[in-house]
């Protein structure tokens, strides 16, 4: 059996399992994992042909007003589930959310402060696109609370860029890198690899380009053909899988050379820069989805359980204002024998694995729950034997798809 993994670009939240039959759980937490906020703001300027988020190309004006107002009953509809935890972490994703003003912005934080305990330290991140984003929006941003920008580079190619249908040229995207880092003392930035017809070459150049600007955190990731997407129903001709594994390896150690690490499938950081709010992803911590199409996992003592808002911006906007709950697609328990693959997909992702003992922390199931599935792991070299971390090998990283199927 063939599994997927999904390569989550920065800021994606965490896969989600779908909605189904779950019956009720018997594990118990003695304490709850930290607490993430994800805003997802849906608009964009145009559709990317590869994207399969839930993005929508703005049809007339941003309905600005009506989104925060239906984002505050949401937040306020959510508060009995998280009531009293601290937030380490928002990031406010999309779509393109630097299409929202400045004082929109500063509403948003100014709601989420108020109904949450958002830690003094919090990460605040905001996704912005270099197509979308001017300095003075970016200092009014960071005047709001922002601490951290990712922005949505993804080439400086612009014969790329325009194959991959956006809105910016290389040209902006240097400058947004520039305003970003002036603006804020972290950022993030995004970059694609193995695009259409690209060379070993051109994939290199692209990330010294990025590298060239001193920014303490990458996202490299992989150009992927998803179901629904424009890309699906007319491919593009894209590297082999061959060329593709080279541009992998040429990008890591380049990262490398100049002093960032690959800590994660996708992301690259210098030290002290990676970021809180995707690692609690992959640590299986809890994250309050808010806004169309968002997901959550939340943590109670008993259980563990996924919810998601209606996709549709209208839909949602609606049914969130109505205040009656209409505004969730689902919400259900996870399953006490769906914990164990969970938690290591996630986990099995970060480089460095995570303490044995965080299985039982963020589960509630004892380690030997899974003895059969690690002892195998470990037989067949995908998984480190060292008994007090879950951390795949060198070779259990690079066939990653198969380490985690063992878990399934």
């Amino acid at each position: 059996m063939a599994l997927t993994i999904p390569i989550v670009a920065e800021g994606r939240q965490a896969p989600s399992r779908p909605p189904g039959a779950h019956g009720p759980g018997a594990s118990r937490l003695t304490s709850l994992p930290p607490l993430s906020v994800y805003v997802h703001v849906p608009w964009c300027v145009r559709k990317c042909p590869y994207c399969d988020f839930n993005s929508h190309a703005i049809v007339g004006e941003l309905p600005e007003r009506r989104y925060l107002d239906a984002l505050r009953r949401d937040l306020e509809q959510a508060l009995p589930s998280v009531w009293g935890r601290q937030v380490i972490s928002v990031f406010i994703g999309g779509g393109t959310p630097s299409l929202l003003s400045a004082a929109g912005v500063d509403e948003l934080l100014a709601m989420l402060r108020a109904c949450l305990n958002v830690l003094p330290d919090a990460e605040i991140t905001l996704e912005a696109n270099p197509g979308a984003t001017e300095a003075a929006r970016l200092r009014d941003f960071a005047a709001s609370g922002v601490n951290r920008i990712s922005l949505g580079i993804q080439s400086f190619d612009d014969a790329q860029l325009k194959a991959l249908g956006r809105v910016h040229d290389a040209g902006q995207a240097r400058a947004a890198i520039d305003a970003a880092q002036k603006a804020v003392a972290r950022v993030n930035l995004d970059v694609m690899f193995a695009l259409p017809g690209q060379s070993l070459d051109g994939a290199l150049l692209d990330l010294r380009t990025a590298l060239s600007h001193g920014t303490e955190h990458l996202s490299l990731y992989h150009l992927t053909m998803e179901p629904n997407t424009v890309f699906a129903k007319y491919p593009p001709e894209l590297p082999d899988d061959d060329t593709s594994a080279a541009m992998q390896d040429a990008l890591e150690a380049a990262t490398a050379e100049a002093g960032l690490t690959r800590y994660e499938v996708s992301a690259y950081a210098r030290p002290g820069a990676r970021s809180r709010h995707n690692l609690n992803y992959w640590e299986f911590g809890d994250y309050l989805g808010l806004g169309p199409g968002a997901h959550g996992k939340l943590s109670f003592h008993d259980r563990i359980v996924r919810e998601a808002r209606l996709r549709n911006p209208d839909s949602w906007m609606t049914q969130a204002l109505a205040g009656d709950g209409s505004h969730l697609a689902h919400g259900t328990q996870v399953e006490q024998e769906a914990l164990p693959f969970e938690f290591m997909l996630n986990a099995l992702r970060l480089r460095e694995g995570v303490a044995a003992t965080l299985f039982t922390e963020r589960t509630g199931l004892p380690l030997a729950a899974i003895l059969q599935p690690l002892q195998a792991a470990t037989r067949r070299g995908l998984l480190d034997p060292d008994p007090t971390r879950l951390r795949a090998t060198p070779l259990g990283w690079r066939f990653l798809n198969d380490l985690q199927e063992i878990f399934l």
